[in-house]
């Protein structure tokens, strides 16, 4: 499965992974006196380099001797656009902050490279408040006051570290969308929280992160108004606590995409989404 979604992401070049975070209810959050407002920003991960690309290898395999070695892979190129992305995204949203994070206090080579063209590529966008925030400080601030945060971009490896974070705050895994983008060509949306064979046919997976993703493709493909109504369903199923047992209810998978149908149908007739 990891070599199906890998495979894709680098024979595509879904460079973009982009993963909102957004709290749809307030009692979702462990965070106190938290609220809806205080937690919407959306991180943007390096996907296609880093640690995941595979290269390296084992010597000595199952000896006292042995020893791993995983390379971690920074282009210019890779770093670039990503940065660029993430710049424009937040100019086209009219978002205001914009924080790179990395370790290159500790990985002076690999995100000493991250710096110098985070420091070239911020200059093009003056409009937008940038900032740089060392991985484990970022962790710490997101935690103490989301609110900060607008638009955070960083490597492979602390992107998915970081966002699995942000859902936390959100509510859970089971509430977090996922796009992999090459902007103009084929792209893959998929939930954070990937598949889950053990729970399968049980009932009491989590639709709403599938729901949201697939807000995420429609609004990629221009079709804005059914993405609204699928998010507007999916705040009204929290509101009224139809849920999964994982965010405090009782219902069924297959319930709860019924009922977020239905809320569809009665609320967003299709005339309205034409």
């Amino acid at each position: 499965a990891a070599d199906i979604l890998l495979g894709l992401r680098s024979k595509l070049d879904l460079y973009v992974n982009a993963r909102p975070v957004e709290l749809l209810d307030d009692r979702l959050t462990p965070l106190r006196d938290r609220t809806e407002k205080d937690i919407r920003l959306i991180v943007f991960r390096e996907n296609t380099e880093g640690l995941y690309v595979g290269v390296g290898g084992v010597f000595k395999p199952d000896t006292p001797e042995e020893i791993a070695v995983q390379e971690d892979i920074n282009s210019r190129k890779g770093v670039e656009r990503i940065l660029r992305y993430a710049f424009e995204y937040a100019r086209q949203n009219r978002l205001e902050r914009l924080c790179m994070s990395d370790k290159s206090n500790a990985m002076t080579f690999a995100h000493g490279l991250w710096q110098r063209v985070f420091k070239e590529v911020r200059q093009e966008y003056e409009d937008i408040e940038a900032r740089h925030l060392y991985i484990d400080t970022l962790a710490m601030e997101i935690v103490r006051d989301p609110r900060q945060f607008d638009v955070i971009v960083t490597c492979n490896l602390f992107g998915d570290i970081i966002s699995d974070l942000g859902a936390q705050l959100a509510g859970g895994l089971g509430l977090a969308p996922s796009g992999n983008i090459h902007p103009g060509k084929t792209s893959l949306f998929e939930p954070v929280h990937g598949s889950a064979p053990n729970i399968a046919g049980k009932g009491i997976a989590n639709p709403l992160g599938a729901v949201l993703t697939s807000a995420m493709m429609l609004e990629f493909l221009g079709w804005k108004p059914q993405a609204a109504a699928m998010r507007a369903g999916v705040q009204a199923a929290l509101r009224e606590n139809y849920v999964t047992r994982d965010l405090g209810g009782d219902r069924t998978t297959v319930g709860v995409g019924d009922w977020l149908a239905n809320f569809v149908e009665k609320n967003h007739p299709a005339k309205q989404l034409r």
